[in-house]
């Protein structure tokens, strides 16, 4: 044990009155317990391993393009923090990866981890550095890059008030791959040597499919009883209390769909949904559908409940959260709103909404520009083309990214 370990040991002692209350497994593979890994395909005796690590749903959807391009050079291990991101990677990428949840940051966790997974090469999704980890990689002769990289103002300012306990963490850092210059100069600020920082935009453009249907939209719509000749207003990762405020926004008429980000919210939300019909209550939804209400209390059908949208609503954007990815509900051609706080999502934001392709609104303008979508398809129709513009502009990190990382370990000394 070091003596990070040792602050990791009181922090958690801390905090348990917090993250006790919910609800986690995989205790032992949180702790490093995991089976080892091939090290080699028997076919490609000479293929890297590269990994990625992305904390939750989000930060997973996003590698959905730079997952294939590495896989047909390297072998690819996906990680994740929470439960949720893991069950996203699997559904994504277990035909195409490794799939494993990523340790705590214990020195003899990173280090039972790294025995049985032996990365030639690290990529971060967006941060998450971890300082036991990437101490450890170094050790190994394993380079770490951030890909993605997001250093958000909240985040900095945070970092700067322990710089200097975590700038020799940056600046063991291979390579940082800055979504912004912005961004680049933070983690510049933070130890990482300006010839390792580079400017890529972020692989969540990449990430978006520009599509007019999604297979299981129609077959969602009628297993919830939603009334294809009605608008629907879909509500895509909800925080608290925006249920209750899109109900009481959503137009005459029209129907509402809530998809909660958190599974241990859907109760509290079908509490400010009167009447909702939630899809995991078969049999319910024709009998229920009246109400126009409809709680999405599933993982992985965002998507289909998108393509059913006249108007979505970005989430996590109206309360004391930092916003929600709206770029998927406009690839599938969706005129999209979101709500003034979306902080983690700045540089798309700006983007879009400098091309006229989304709309920030305020809670209180909420009521009148839901109306005013719902009643006007071309205004919907011209926001969508312009959002898909967007789109098709920015796209290409995915392709940077997995130059840096295909570089980095085919320099690195493997690890048998």
């Amino acid at each position: 044990m070091n003596a990070l370990d040792a602050l990791y040991v009181l922090l958690a002692g801390a905090s348990a009155p917090v993250w006790m209350r919910k609800q986690r497994g995989g205790w032992g593979e949180r702790f490093g317990r995991i089976e080892p890994l091939h090290r080699r395909d028997g076919a490609h005796p000479a293929r890297a391993r590269i990994m990625l690590h992305a904390v939750s749903v989000g930060e997973v959807g996003a590698l959905r393009t730079l997952v294939p391009l590495l896989t047909a050079e390297a072998d690819v291990l996906v990680t994740a923090s929470t439960d949720t991101g893991l069950v996203r990677a699997k559904n994504l990428f277990a035909s195409t990866a490794r799939v494993r949840r990523y340790p705590l940051d214990f020195s003899w966790a990173v280090r039972r981890f790294l025995d049985a997974t032996r990365p030639d090469a690290v990529g971060l999704v967006e941060l998450e550095v971890w300082p036991n980890f990437v101490r450890e990689c170094e050790r190994r002769g394993i380079p770490v890059a951030v890909i993605n990289g997001r250093l958000s103002a909240r985040s900095f300012r945070g970092y700067r008030r322990i710089r200097p306990w975590m700038r020799g963490t940056f600046a063991r850092l291979s390579w940082a791959a800055a979504q912004t210059e912005e961004y680049a100069a933070r983690f510049r600020a933070m130890g990482v040597p300006g010839e390792r920082v580079s400017v890529t935009d972020t692989m969540k453009w990449d990430a978006a499919r520009i599509e007019d249907s999604v297979p299981g939209a129609e077959e969602l719509a009628a297993a919830m009883g939603i009334d294809r000749t009605r608008p629907l207003v879909v509500a895509g990762s909800t925080g608290p209390g925006e249920e209750a405020l899109l109900h009481a926004a959503c137009p005459p008429g029209a129907q509402l769909l809530c998809a909660p980000r958190q599974p241990e919210r859907f109760d509290e939300a079908q509490a400010a949904l009167p009447g909702c019909v939630r899809r995991t209550s078969p049999g319910q939804g024709h009998a229920r559908a009246d109400s126009g209400r409809f709680l999405l209390d599933t993982i992985g059908e965002l998507r289909q409940a998108y393509a059913l949208a006249d108007v979505v609503v970005v989430g996590r954007s109206f309360g004391g959260l930092y916003g929600s990815d709206p770029i998927e509900p406009i690839a599938l051609g969706k005129a999209t709103v979101i709500g003034p706080a979306f902080d983690d999502f700045a540089s798309v934001v700006h983007a879009l909404r400098d091309e006229d392709g989304l709309a920030v609104v305020a809670a209180g303008d909420l009521p009148g520009v839901l109306a005013d979508l719902v009643r006007d398809p071309q205004r919907r129709g011209r926001m969508a083309q312009a959002g898909r513009a967007c789109i098709r502009r920015h796209q290409g990190a995915s392709h940077r990214h997995a130059e840096i990382l295909l570089r980095l370990a085919a320099g690195a000394g493997r690890t048998t």
